[in-house]
């Protein structure tokens, strides 16, 4: 059977009251010793002067007048004395003033045999005792022997510490207990609005916890409240943490949503992109198996050829995509690049040379260096990189543009930018525009029916030589910039 665990609350005020009170005890027993010995030590003291007192008047008395009756005569008692004589002659007696109202005679009490004894016995040889008596509680006594054989016994009662001491510790444990139950109280209430901002965490996870995180769109709203967050103290501190956790999260399932209607998004665009072949495929096939039934001579002869080179064009086309598709998936997985050394002021030159033609219309311009600018990385794939930019370009101006090729080297890296002055690119795909079949360019006439991939082909490219890319554009300006490392980290020159 397994015992339930206390709580954090629980634990903390028995380690707190339970360690005040050992102190408070501890403290108890100490003042009390401290006391006793005191008063002790005062009784030991005003016993000593009445021993004084009468251990005088012994050695001064004849041995056949030593009695309690002439001690009595011949002293001054004080409430609460004991006296006891015993002579050799006269025996033994003794007597205790309880008070002082009334003659000594009156008010004394005598000792019986017992006492006697008892207290002869307690001394047994020695000067000092303590002795307790049926009917008068304890005393401390003092016995002094004169040289004529006289002893004297002098005692005063110990009742007044002993009433002193448990009055003490009344007090004291009246005081602990008051003092315990307040502390109790106010530990409590400490403990409580100190534990406050944990309680606020876990009503926050448990709020978390039970919303609908792993379908849809999901957006966490819950956060532990500010005044409970305070990263200055410990328990805020925690709040603070979790705030932060799941505003990560929370940016962290945004990013999921996002990917998967992107990918959503993808796998529509690709399915349009991959049915429009095929379903040309398959009506020219039919077309043309129609046209040999139906047909003869030359006219079912040339119906089947431009069938079949429709066929031909349309499976170029669908090829081409699920090339660039895989393509796309080998530089995710880190895979098609060949590294080499790489001209890339060669290679800008042989990209305008193969796009010049392809647009006459626009007007063609580079700006590279007279030395080579020699890169590590794959020539096959930057030349796609360069004739990519140089595509899009081209595609989406107008006739006129001026598109002019820089290539530089800034630092460690190697620059090509691609500039056109065309109309710009629409501020509303610009955040999606390196993405895979990203279109939507309103302020840009497209002209020529593309994939949509190619700039996801060049982003891909780029990033897998440690590159990076970025585009900035306005009406009349805009900039493809791609730098490559000249030499990126972990690949080295063949």
């Amino acid at each position: 059977m397994t015992h339930r665990p206390m709580s954090l609350q629980t634990r903390l005020m028995t380690a707190v009251i339970g360690f005040v009170s050992l102190i408070l005890v501890i403290v108890a027993v100490i003042t009390s010793a401290l006391l006793g010995g005191t008063l002790e030590r005062q009784l030991e003291d005003r016993l000593d002067g009445y021993a004084m007192q009468v251990a005088k008047w012994a050695i001064n008395v004849p041995e056949q007048y030593a009695s309690i009756d002439s001690l009595l005569d011949a002293t001054n008692a004080v409430p609460g004395i004991l006296l006891a004589v015993s002579s050799p002659e006269n025996g033994t007696g003794g007597v205790i003033f309880p008070d002082t109202k009334g003659q000594w005679s009156e008010v004394s009490q005598t000792l019986t045999a017992a006492d006697l004894a008892r207290m002869d016995a307690a001394l047994g040889g020695q000067s000092s005792a303590t002795v307790t008596l049926d009917d008068f509680g304890s005393y401390l006594v003092v016995a002094k022997q004169a040289p004529n054989g006289v002893t004297v016994v002098t005692g005063l009662p110990r009742n007044d510490i002993q009433n002193q001491l448990a009055t003490l510790l009344t007090v004291i444990a009246l005081a602990t207990i008051g003092g315990l139950i307040l502390l109790a109280l106010t530990t409590a209430i400490t403990i409580r609005v100190g534990l406050r901002p944990l309680r606020a965490v876990a009503a926050t996870a448990t709020r978390v916890a039970n919303q609908p995180l792993d379908r849809g769109e999901v957006e966490i709203t819950e956060r532990v409240p500010a005044a409970e967050a305070d990263p200055r103290t410990e328990t805020g501190l925690v709040g603070a943490s979790l705030n932060t956790l799941l505003d990560h999260v929370n940016d962290s399932l945004a990013s999921r949503q996002k990917n998967e209607e992107r990918m959503r998004r993808f796998v529509a665009d690709a399915s349009h992109e991959l049915r429009t072949p095929l379903s040309s495929i398959r009506g020219y096939s039919e077309l043309s198996l129609r046209a040999l039934k139906q047909q003869a001579g030359e006219a079912a002869i040339e119906s089947t050829t431009t069938s079949l080179e429709r066929i031909q064009a349309q499976s170029l086309r669908m090829t081409r995509l699920v090339e660039d598709l895989l393509l796309l998936a080998r530089l995710d997985e880190g895979r098609e690049l060949v590294y080499g050394t790489v001209d890339l002021t060669q290679l800008a030159l042989e990209g305008l040379s193969d796009a010049r033609p392809t647009a006459a219309d626009h007007h063609w311009n580079i700006e590279a260096p007279d030395e080579p600018l020699v890169i590590v990385g794959d020539s096959g794939r930057m030349h796609q990189v360069v004739a990519n930019l140089l595509a899009n370009a081209r595609t989406h101006t107008p006739p006129g543009t001026a598109i002019t090729l820089k290539v530089s080297r800034e630092g460690d890296e190697a620059v090509l930018r691609v500039h056109d002055d065309g109309p710009g690119i629409d501020p509303g795909v610009r955040e999606e525009l390196f993405a895979r079949f990203a279109r939507g360019d309103s302020s840009r006439a497209r002209q020529t029916g593309g994939t949509g991939l190619g700039l996801a082909i060049v982003k891909a490219i780029v990033e897998g030589h440690g590159g990076r890319i970025s585009v900035d554009s306005r009406p009349g300006d805009t900039t493809f910039t791609v730098r490559i490392p000249l030499s990126p980290g972990g690949v080295t020159s063949p």
